[in-house]
Parts: structure tokens; sequence; C-alpha cells
């Protein structure tokens, strides 16, 4: 893995972290599992069971981090009766 080391580059890395926790949950186009949980109040691990399950259209998953699509998790929730 390449390691940066440039102050510019740094600064913009942590300037754009920074934007992120500036935006609201509910503003956010795709959010992590622990963000999910709060915004919906499901718990982490019901919510990662569901994200992992086969056909599942709101998670997008990156490596082993899974990431929520809000707008689809809304649409999904706002259809669902039972969790």
């Amino acid at each position: 893995m390449l390691k940066v080391t440039s102050p510019e580059i740094l600064e913009y890395r942590k300037a754009i972290e920074e934007r992120k926790l500036d935006l609201p949950i509910w503003e956010r186009k795709v959010i992590t599992c622990e963000e999910a949980a709060a915004y919906s109040g499901i718990g982490i691990k019901r919510l990662r069971k569901m994200a992992l399950t086969k056909g599942c259209n709101f998670s997008i998953s990156n490596g082993t981090q899974i990431l929520i699509n809000r707008e689809k998790f809304d649409k999904y929730m706002d259809k669902v009766e039972k969790i």
C-alpha cells in the first residue's frame, strides 16, 4: 500500500473527512452500518445481517466494510412491515 506523506494531500483528506461529518445523516447518500443503526433504530447486528442477505438492494460491500444507500434503505423501510 502506498503511504502518502505530502502535507497538502493529508490536509485535503482531513478536509474531506470533516465535510462528511458536517452533513447530517438524513442528507447523506451513503452511510455506514453504525450510522444506519442510529438513523433507523435497528440494531447493528440485525442491520448487517439484512445487508448481507442475497438480493439486498440497499447495501454496498466495499471489501470488509458494508455501506448502506440511505435512499434505497428508506424505500425498503417504507415497504416492509416486519423486520
